[in-house]
């Protein structure tokens, strides 16, 4: 009857050793396959997918997962691509408040990008007026030189009189040497021809 007792003890003995060896041995299993912590772990375990298709997907399953990268001192970043810009999170992935922090700098950038682009706007709006003015200039400019180009009519000069001559419609001022000059050169005239006779011609010789 011991001898019964003493075997049943020893096949309970065996069976827990076996289960307990079991358990251990499927703890250590799970310990290697447990979950990545992160991106770059993920895509490490991706890189071993049997085809190219499977990598691929468990790439995209990466990328799902993990916002984060990792940097080589430690910690991560994040980058939101909406804003090009580089964001220092704690962990692979923002925590609700980091997330927050990202969200009030993206209304922030659109606010900012809203007053560019208002501003480039009014600019390039008042580029345009300042050439039309200036086009309007030149067009004037053009205008009034061909203007001054275009030969105005000159009234035909009236023919001088002959020296000595008073005009017919000027005045004459009794006394003045304009008025007596004509006359008195009569009159010189007249006094040379007398002492000064024309010549007769001799007679032709027959």
């Amino acid at each position: 009857m011991s001898v019964v007792v003493a075997s049943r003890r020893a096949a309970l003995l065996i069976a827990a050793a076996g289960i307990f060896l079991l358990t251990q041995s499927h703890a250590q299993a799970q310990w290697w396959k447990r979950a990545p912590i992160d991106f770059e772990e993920c895509a490490d375990a991706a890189e071993k997918a049997a085809t190219k298709a499977e990598k691929t997907s468990a790439l995209a399953d990466c990328n799902a997962k993990f916002a984060g990268r990792r940097k080589p001192g430690g910690g991560y970043t994040y980058y939101d691509f909406l804003q090009d810009r580089t964001f220092e999170i704690a962990g692979p992935n923002p925590t609700p408040e980091e997330q927050r922090k990202i969200d009030e700098t993206y209304t922030a950038y659109l606010a900012n990008q809203r007053r560019s682009n208002e501003a480039a706007q009014a600019t390039a709006r008042q580029q345009r007026e300042q050439q039309e003015q200036q086009v309007q200039q030149l067009q004037q400019i053009a205008l009034r030189t061909e203007t001054e180009r275009v030969p105005v009519p000159v009234e035909r000069p009236k023919v001088q009189q002959a020296a000595g001559q008073r005009p017919k419609s000027a005045p004459c001022t009794k006394g003045s040497f304009s008025c007596e000059w004509p006359r008195l050169s009569e009159s010189l005239n007249d006094l040379k021809k007398l002492f000064n006779p024309t010549p007769s011609k001799p007679a032709k010789k027959g």
